[in-house]
């Protein structure tokens, strides 16, 4: 896995990126307003995060609701190099996350299913990849919690120094 760069985000980004993850269509004249800049300012800003990786903007949507009732998440056990089933794991179209982990597991795969059928499938597919040695799927039965306010917890202060992010 390579190392990227880490962005220390000052005050005026973080709260341009939680305007953002409260709502991705949010206009720039609103969150202008809301952050103490001009809207050129702003969209300007939001370009600089976006070209540097910092963030996306993205639909998200909810499985449940496009006709996808079971979810996983499938710990796998390898033999080999973990990344080199990571890579086959990912290529996978039922397959929307996949960790190298340490700990019990070498991999966490989460992965999302129309039925039980289906995720049968797509563990059996993921058990004859070489280098698998077992598996272990956890089904979803509920959500807690999920957010995507991560982004702006992290270390403060200003850097101007990386791109004015």
């Amino acid at each position: 896995m390579t190392m990227r760069r880490q962005f220390v985000l000052d005050d005026v980004s973080r709260a341009i990126i939680e305007q953002l993850q409260e709502d991705g269509r949010r206009p720039y004249a609103r969150i202008a307003a809301a952050v103490g800049l001009s809207e050129a300012a702003v969209r300007q800003r939001v370009q600089r995060l976006l070209d540097a990786g910092v963030m996306q903007i993205v639909g998200v949507t909810d499985p449940l609701q496009v006709g996808f009732s079971r979810q996983a998440m499938v710990g796998v056990r390898t033999s080999q190099d973990a990344r080199i089933a990571a890579e086959k794991i990912a290529a996978f179209s039922e397959v929307d996350y996949v960790v190298i982990t340490a700990g019990s597991v070498d991999l966490l795969v989460e992965v999302v299913c129309e039925d039980d059928d289906q995720l049968l499938d797509v563990v059996a597919r993921i058990r004859a990849v070489d280098g698998v040695e077992s598996t272990e799927t956890h089904l979803y039965l509920g959500l807690a919690k999920q957010t995507y306010a991560w982004g702006t917890r992290g270390p403060q202060g200003s850097t101007q120094a990386d791109a004015g992010l």
